[in-house]
């Protein structure tokens, strides 16, 4: 971002989390400007003006000629556009003067207005040669664009690629484009809209505040600010009413029965299963196992494959950024089978140092185990990069990815992990659910760690024969509801766009980064030049404790201890940290009163 971007966007912190008004009055000069600007314009107010002018030409934006339906879209004028009418009545102006200047056409033979097509074809204007050079010094960001979600999805997918990969620019007959759209800031965001905006409704912050009805509780007579979305996010609307659906018209145990409600909840409850392997875009929904949350998709991991493959004198690595569920199985394995743990360090900001996790790295290697994003520090690590390293030496490799579904996308095929678990309460499902992918041929060569119904063929006294995967992970009565809930999550998240998350979290993540370094005596753990919205900080002169209580006050919330991850926080000379972390729905004025508050706790105006 932009030194001014970015000072526009730190000044304007409390419009965006309440929205944009236009300037009337700017709107109007500009849109006298453009109309005085256009070829002859001066011929519809001026009877005197020589009748020969040639007659300004109106482009109509122009299709790629391989596009499969070009000829029916512009043959089926009985088709309706979005908005016509309104589009239409902006353009009166300009349509009206391009009729005045057609009698000479017309009368040399032309169609006359009245023999033409109705309703016309909707004519689009061409903007100046130099429209962008003359609004470039202007606050477009804080200018909502009329129109500009039915602009956009007068253009499909198709058109779009066609777009994006031509590298030179478009020629004077190539016809017009709405892509100068893309290059206007979001009034919410101040991001370039992403050229998927037209998959997804634009980004709006307070539309996504309005889906999570806890936002609107106080706490101590304020509202409140949920800053702790590291330890549980909250959870939309849709996600409560899914639940209450399910155990008002589908709750019943699955599998087991012929009944209805019976059949109603199996068909949820894999249904669910398989929006979690398309959003994590695993080759097959069999390859996802609903789990309790990562830490128990861990110890399935370690106590299925691992007692099977894990012997004395094998190595396991993982790194100094672990949370205490990515160690003690792991540290338990180690004791069991007489391996060995290795721990691949982190410099002074929170990274990775890649040169010494390669040299932990040989043939003694079984598996490499280590989180995508850091509870703690919000790093991210290089993932695809530390994995094809294990690859090399035949380890295999389980992700922990607790901390990044939430905030990235998730493509297990293209990291190519082994193993990917995360915990559904993390990503504004509820809690008590989570995944683990697992590769198919890894699944199917692991022992059952838990034995019990439904995840059996057949059981004699003699001997018990087990489904494939994932059933035979999955004994017992399951966590159905919560499953329910967690497709219903994903379905949520899916609408918005995990881009379009990363990219408001992450200028999130800069603004509050740049509001704390001007608080005396703060010091931030973890500055990582890659990181997801975690904001680890002690404060000189007050304990995490005091700190977390004094905001508690203020109704904001965050998170004040070891964070599960006493050894990454110890590797920085410290037992805890006050935490606050991001999410969606969290915004610029959330962070202004974070910081407000905190400065009122360093200069003493706060009693402790």
């Amino acid at each position: 971002m932009s030194t001014s971007n970015f000072d526009q966007f730190t000044g304007e912190s409390l419009q965006a989390a309440s929205g944009y008004l236009p300037d009337v009055e700017l709107l109007t000069r500009l849109a006298n400007e453009f109309f005085t600007a256009l070829p002859n314009a001066a011929i519809a107010s001026n009877s005197n003006a020589p009748s020969s002018a040639a007659t300004p030409e109106l482009d109509i934006p122009a299709f790629p000629a391989d596009h499969p339906h070009v000829e029916n879209f512009v043959s089926q004028s009985d088709i309706p556009l979005p908005f016509e009418t309104e589009l239409n009545a902006l353009l009166a102006p300009i349509n009206e003067i391009s009729a005045a200047l057609s009698g000479t056409a017309h009368a040399a033979g032309a169609p006359s207005p009245a023999a033409a097509t109705f309703p016309p074809p909707l004519e689009i204007p061409v903007f100046p040669a130099n429209f962008s050079s003359a609004v470039t010094p202007l606050p477009l960001s804080a200018i909502p664009l009329p129109f500009e979600d039915e602009l956009r999805a007068l253009f499909t997918p198709a058109q779009k690629a066609s777009h994006a990969h031509a590298s030179a620019p478009a020629s004077s007959n190539s016809g017009s484009s709405f892509y100068f759209l893309d290059s206007i800031a979001s009034p919410v965001t101040r991001a370039p809209l992403p050229a998927f905006a037209a998959a997804h409704p634009p980004f709006d912050v307070n539309a996504i505040r309005r889906d999570f009805p806890i936002l609107k509780e106080l706490v101590h007579g304020r509202p409140l600010i949920w800053l702790d979305n590291a330890a549980t996010t909250q959870k939309p609307q849709s996600v409560i009413d899914r639940l209450s659906y399910f155990y008002q018209h589908e709750n019943s145990n699955i599998h087991r029965a012929a009944h209805e409600l019976a059949a109603r909840a199996t068909d949820a409850y894999e249904d669910a299963r398989k929006k979690v392997g398309h959003f994590l875009n695993a080759p097959s929904a069999d390859e996802i196992v609903f789990v309790r949350g990562t830490t128990e998709g861990i110890n399935l991991v370690a106590q299925s494959w691992g007692r099977q493959h894990i012997h004395e004198g094998d190595e396991i690595v993982i790194t100094w950024l672990e949370h205490h569920a990515n160690i003690v199985p792991w540290q338990q394995l180690c004791t069991e089978k007489g391996a060995k743990l290795r721990v691949a360090p982190v410099d002074d900001h929170g990274q990775i140092l890649l040169d010494e996790y390669q040299k932990l790295l040989n043939s003694r290697t079984k598996l490499v185990a280590f989180s995508q994003v850091s509870n703690a520090l919000g790093t991210i690590t290089p993932a695809q990069q530390m994995i094809a390293m294990a690859h090399r030496v035949g380890a295999r490799v389980l992700l922990d990815g607790a901390q990044s579904v939430s905030h990235m996308r998730i493509d297990v095929q293209q990291l190519d992990c082994d193993w990917f678990v995360f915990s559904g309460h993390k990503v504004f499902a509820p809690t008590g659910i989570g995944a683990l992918f697992g590769k198919a041929e890894l699944l199917n060569s692991m022992s059952p760690w838990q034995g019990g119904g439904n995840m059996i063929q057949d059981v004699t006294f003699e001997k018990t024969t087990y489904h494939a995967a994932p059933a035979r992970f999955e004994a017992g009565t399951g966590n159905i509801a919560d499953a329910v809930g967690l497709g219903a999550a994903i379905d949520y998240v899916q609408r918005i766009g995990l881009e379009n998350i990363s990219c408001y979290e992450h200028q999130l993540l800069v603004y509050a980064t740049r509001g704390l370094s001007t608080i005396p005596g703060l010091r931030l753990i973890g500055t990582a030049a890659e990181k997801a919205g975690v904001l680890s900080f002690v404060l000189k002169g007050f304990s995490s404790e005091e700190v977390g209580a004094a905001l508690n006050r203020e109704g904001i919330a965050v998170r004040s201890g070891h964070h599960c991850a006493q050894p990454i926080l110890r590797r920085f000379g410290l037992e805890t940290t006050v935490r606050p972390s991001l999410a969606l729905y969290n915004t610029c004025a959330d962070i202004d009163f974070l910081i407000a508050a905190l400065h009122r706790i360093q200069s003493g105006r706060v009693s402790f």
